[in-house]
This record gives C-alpha cells, sequence and structure tokens, in this order.
C-alpha cells in the first residue's frame, strides 16, 4: 500500500519583528494541504520546502535580531535553493545597504534600500503626501511573472513603509507604484519573489499572491 502523499512545508520567517500571525492565516486559508509554521528555527527553515521571509520594524533591528537568532544563514540558503518569498521589509533586507540607520543587509540583490526624498512627496494637485507611505496602492506590473497570475495590472495592495529599493539590475524589476516618485515595489529572479506590500492585508489581490506563491515552482 502506498504511503501517504509527505505534506509540503512552508516556513514563515520569525526573527521577533513584528506579528506574523496575519502572514500565517493567510497562508493557511490559501495554502491546501500545505504546513504553514512561523518558526524562529534555522534548522526548520532548512527543511521547509518554500520560505516566506517577512516583517515590519526598523531595518537596524531586524538585521540584529535575524544574526541573534541565528537565522541569517538558513535564510541566505533560502533565498538560493527553494521558492522564497519576501514581504514589507523581508524585501529590503535582501538589499546591500539601507539609509534606514546606515546598515547593511543580506546582499541578495545589488541595490540601496533609500528613504521616500521628503522635498518629492507631492500628489498629482500639489499636496503634501505623508511619510510613512501607509494605504492602498496601486502595484503596475513591469514584467509577467507566475505569482502575478489572475492579478490585474494596477490592483491595489496595502502598504506601510518610509523606505523603498533602489535595485542596481532594473531587469529583476517586478513592479513598480507611484507615491510622489514611482518606486520599485516588486522584485523578482530566478526562485525569489519579494514585494514591498503586504499581501496578508491586501484582500483578494493579496491573497491571490499567496496562492501563487504556494503553486509556484520556479
Amino acid at each position: 500500500m502506498a504511503g501517504l502523499a509527505q505534506k509540503e512545508k512552508v516556513a514563515v520567517v520569525d526573527y521577533g519583528m513584528g506579528n506574523l500571525r496575519s502572514v500565517w492565516q493567510a497562508l493557511v486559508h490559501v495554502g491546501g494541504q500545505c504546513e504553514v509554521t512561523v518558526t524562529a528555527d534555522p534548522e526548520a527553515v532548512v527543511a521547509a520546502d518554500r520560505v516566506v521571509f517577512p516583517g515590519q520594524g526598523a531595518m537596524p533591528d531586524c538585521m540584529r535580531e535575524l544574526e541573534a537568532r541565528g537565522l541569517r544563514q538558513a535564510v541566505l540558503d533560502a533565498a538560493r535553493c527553494k521558492p522564497f518569498l519576501g514581504i514589507c521589509i523581508g524585501l529590503q533586507m535582501l538589499f546591500e545597504h539601507s539609509e534606514e540607520g546606515d546598515v547593511p543587509g543580506l546582499g541578495v540583490f545589488a541595490g540601496k534600500v533609500r528613504r521616500f526624498p521628503a522635498e518629492r512627496m507631492l500628489g498629482a494637485q500639489g499636496n503634501k503626501l505623508k511619510v510613512p507611505h501607509m494605504g492602498w496602492n496601486e502595484v503596475t506590473h513591469t514584467r509577467s511573472h507566475p505569482l502575478w497570475n489572475d492579478i490585474d495590472d494596477g490592483a491595489r495592495f496595502y502598504f506601510v513603509h518610509s523606505y523603498y529599493v533602489d535595485p542596481v539590475e532594473r531587469s529583476f524589476i517586478a513592479g513598480t507604484t507611484d507615491y510622489g516618485i514611482p518606486f520599485t515595489s516588486a522584485v523578482a529572479r530566478d526562485n525569489i519573489f519579494a514585494i514591498q506590500c503586504h499581501p496578508e492585508k491586501s484582500a483578494q489581490a493579496g491573497l491571490t499572491l499567496l496562492a501563487n506563491f504556494i503553486r509556484w515552482k520556479p
């Protein structure tokens, strides 16, 4: 008699920054038979079939906690070889350096994390835009990608951030958003997709993106 098929394991990396319950709930909702776990155990991240790297807070704190919990190498290994989804600061930490606290990131992507320039934060009517950028905004697809399947170009997602990524290699940009300036809101390369918004808080478009990630076979 054939054994039962092994459940695919999805690890949500917990380095102590942000309440990850909403990410977990959304992934469980769309994940079908997957086993979704929020974990601070590097070995569980290594053993997972898919890895989600979310978080919120200040970049220096996030990098320090990642190191302190021994998760840095497990995250780097996952980013090299398995379906990997970065969310919010989980996108920013993949870059080389951040202006927030003048700290190095993980260096998975070449480029910097920059603060929104106060002098250019003006809306279409000349109104002053607040930083952090908080609320719903459109994401324009700059290239096709399996994680955009069944999501309209220009669909609205929920954002909370004061910094944005500026990739050196422009071909890795998968989505852009306008907030005073046009900025990169999603990047993709090989087995990695990372997005500045919070798909777990972005209604149907966000749930569709997470479902696409669960099915994605890069």
